[in-house]
C-alpha cells in the first residue's frame, strides 16, 4: 500500500521548485531590473551600451527560463534546443550589425536638414 502511495507522489509530470528558489530568483530578477535601469543613465559609448543591455537581458531570460519555466530540472534535450535558439539568434543579430554600417547614409540623423534623395525627388500620388 506505501508503494503505491509513494508512486501517486512522485509521477513525474512536474517538477516543483521550493518557495525559496522562486524567491531567490524573482529577487535576482528585481535585482537585474534596477541594474538595467541604472545601466542607462551610464554612457558607455553605442556599442557597449548595446552589449550590456543584451548582457543583462540574456541573463534575465535565462534566469526565468531555467527556473520559472523549470528547464533547470528538465532533460537535457530541451536544455541544447534552448541554447541552439539563443546562438541562431545571437548569429541573426552578429550578421544584423555587421550589414548595418552599409545603411548609416541613407539614415536621416536630422531631420529638419535631411539628405538630397540620390535617384531626385520622391514620387507623389
Amino acid at each position: 500500500m506505501a508503494a503505491e502511495h509513494h508512486a501517486d507522489d512522485h509521477h513525474g509530470i512536474a517538477h516543483t521548485a521550493t518557495i525559496k528558489t522562486l524567491v531567490a530568483t524573482g529577487g535576482a530578477l528585481l535585482l537585474l531590473t534596477i541594474v538595467t535601469v541604472l545601466a542607462t543613465k551610464v554612457d558607455f559609448g553605442a556599442s557597449i551600451n548595446l552589449a550590456v543591455a543584451m548582457a543583462i537581458a540574456v541573463l534575465k531570460a535565462t534566469l526565468v527560463i531555467l527556473f520559472f519555466m523549470h528547464l533547470r530540472y528538465d532533460r537535457l534535450f530541451h536544455s541544447v534546443v534552448f541554447v541552439s535558439a539563443i546562438l541562431a539568434a545571437v548569429l541573426f543579430v552578429g550578421f544584423t550589425l555587421m550589414d548595418s554600417s552599409q545603411y548609416q547614409q541613407s539614415n536621416i540623423w536630422q531631420p529638419e536638414r535631411p539628405p538630397v534623395a540620390p535617384l531626385g525627388p520622391r514620387p507623389t500620388l
